[in-house]
């Protein structure tokens, strides 16, 4: 299945551990410097809660309401409960659920399934194998090895968040979408 959204989708897959998330969120703050608007998806395996007991929120959600929307003046979160449907749960049901219009480009940690442009991110000291020998889609390896991989993709460091944020605006943005040119930021560091 192809995905359908209106801007770039780049993934993110790794192994447990292997610090997705800490890099996302380094990555995300060195985007948004450039003036890019950054949607993100992230998949949860379990059942998750993003507000707590004794939270009005939690409160209203709990004692039926099949959607809560809460809201402020800086920000609003809806909560959709659907334990007896099947839908809501691929990468495009979460894609269309973005607003698209607002962003730039979107990041996504885990669905690895998906055949969407991913960078894998890899430790050899955590003993797992590189998912890019039965990942086609893979289009990068981020890595903290001592020597390069013996891989046929782009090789980053997992340990530069601005050179994967950099290869990415390469590769999926063009300099008009990027709002600067990759020059610009590394003269401003």
């Amino acid at each position: 299945m192809t995905l359908q959204a209106q801007v770039p989708v780049v993934g993110f897959a790794a192994y447990s551990g292997t610090g997705k998330t800490t890099l996302l969120v380094a990555m995300l703050a060195l985007l948004r410097e450039r003036g890019l608007r950054i949607g993100v998806i992230k998949h949860a395996h379990h059942s998750f809660e993003i507000d707590h007991p004794g939270k009005d929120s939690f409160e209203l959600r709990h004692a039926g309401a099949s959607q809560m929307l809460i809201g402020s003046r800086q920000r609003w979160a809806l909560i959709c409960e659907t334990p007896d449907e099947d839908h809501g749960s691929s990468l495009q049901d979460y894609l269309d659920r973005l607003d698209q219009s607002r962003l730039d480009l979107v990041l996504v940690e885990g669905f690895k399934p998906y055949a969407i442009p991913k960078i894998e991110l890899h430790r050899p000291s955590l003993g797992k194998p590189l998912l890019c020998q039965n990942d086609a889609s893979i289009i990068a390896v981020a890595h903290d090895a001592p020597a390069p991989l013996a891989v046929d993709r782009v090789q980053l460091d997992i340990n530069d968040p601005r050179a994967i944020g950099e290869f990415i605006i390469e590769r999926f943005l063009t300099a008009a979408s990027a709002h600067v040119t990759v020059n610009e930021t590394v003269n401003n560091n």
